[in-house]
């Protein structure tokens, strides 16, 4: 009999390691790409994509965003309300127009964003956009639905349009959090029916303008409540007549053209996050005389949103608050909110489960 060394045990016992299988996910306009695991280092430019790696259980992930001080104040508002469920935004990268060798530097596994969108960017073109893919990591994102934009011409003949919500189904694919997104998707379906279900006839909703402004009302930009687009996945389900529907999307008007628009309902863009700002906005409407002619202004119902382009969790907030905000007598009333973390609803005021969500962002369900 051979004696059998330390060593020899080593090699007779040493086993294999099995092959990490690849995967593949398809979406446009990046098409196909193939992952051997899941991405552990992801780079994001608009927050439409980093809502959902939150939404996803993958939070930790994130290295880059875009303008993370301006949507910490959003999203900290809303997460307030998802017992366990934060982002620490405090080494998050800007990303808008990114320079190219920090991409190298943060050497990431994903780059969660629109190769079409980026291509754009000052800073970048479409070769800069192949190197990146062939060097680092593949993108995969969709941004230019939010607008259903026209994509630059090297883009064009591969772009399609999805919903907010079929782009988080491809994201979840990604992570191979398809489960998570399924649970997630359930609780936007049961939403949808809640507010489809009990919306008033169509001639008894209120004429709404939607619209972003400076405290002092001086410049005023016009966003369409009805259209197309993610960027309206908060405000269409609603049907409401839209006041600013002749006035191009993103233009400015002034103040005299909102009074003789005379909406019933303002929704005031981005106030939500910049309390200091809101309030000034709201102060600034009543105190007004020439606002103070406007029907929205006289009934007390100026109201703020948070961010356009957010993702599925800030959907689900948004679609609540837009509900109470147009149509208080059948979903509850909005309340006269000032600043500080989303209103804390009780149970039976809330239109989805907060704590069902925060359950399925942690992996609890």
């Amino acid at each position: 009999m051979t004696e059998t060394t330390a060593n020899d045990s080593s090699t007779a016992t040493k086993t294999t390691e099995p092959e990490v299988e690849s995967y593949s996910v398809t979406m446009a306009p990046a098409g196909t790409i193939e992952l051997d695991e899941v991405p552990k280092s992801v780079f994001t430019v608009l927050v439409h994509h980093a809502d959902m790696v939150v939404a996803l259980g993958h939070g930790d992930a994130l290295n880059a965003m875009y303008s993370p001080s301006n949507f910490e104040g959003n999203y900290d508002k809303l997460l307030e309300r998802l017992n366990g469920v934060s982002v620490d935004w405090s080494n998050l990268y800007n990303s808008w127009n990114p320079d190219k060798e920090t991409l190298y530097e943060l050497d990431s596994d994903l780059h969660l964003a629109d190769p079409a969108y980026v291509s754009t960017m000052d800073a970048w073109d479409t070769a800069d956009v192949e190197e990146v893919q062939t060097e680092i990591a593949p993108w995969f994102g969709n941004s230019l639905s939010r607008n259903h934009s026209e994509p630059p011409a090297d883009w064009a003949d591969q772009y399609q349009y999805y919903s907010l919500w079929d782009i988080f189904g491809k994201v979840a694919q990604v992570f191979r959090e398809q489960e998570r997104y399924e649970a997630l998707s359930d609780v936007k379906t049961t939403l949808d029916s809640t507010i489809s279900s009990s919306l008033p006839a169509s001639d008894n909703r209120p004429q709404t303008a939607r619209i972003m402004t400076t405290p002092e009302l001086d410049t005023i930009w016009t966003f369409h409540m009805n259209g197309p687009g993610f960027i309206r996945s908060h405000t269409r389900p609603f049907g409401v007549p839209d006041a600013l529907s002749d006035v191009e999307e993103s233009s400015t008007i002034d103040l005299e053209t909102l009074v003789e628009t005379d909406p019933e309902v303002i929704l005031v863009e981005n106030a939500f996050a910049r309390s200091d700002d809101w309030r000034a906005v709201k102060n600034e409407f009543h105190n007004d005389p020439v606002a103070g002619e406007i029907s929205a202004v006289k009934n007390d119902q100026v109201y703020p949103l948070s961010a356009r382009y957010g993702g599925p969790i800030m959907n689900l907030f948004q679609l609540e608050m837009v509900s109470k905000q147009l149509y208080p007598e059948q979903f509850g009333e909005w309340p006269d909110y000032d600043g500080g973390p989303y209103p804390d609803f009780s149970k039976e005021e809330q239109l989805f489960d907060r704590e069902q969500v925060a359950n399925i962002i942690n992996g609890d369900f």
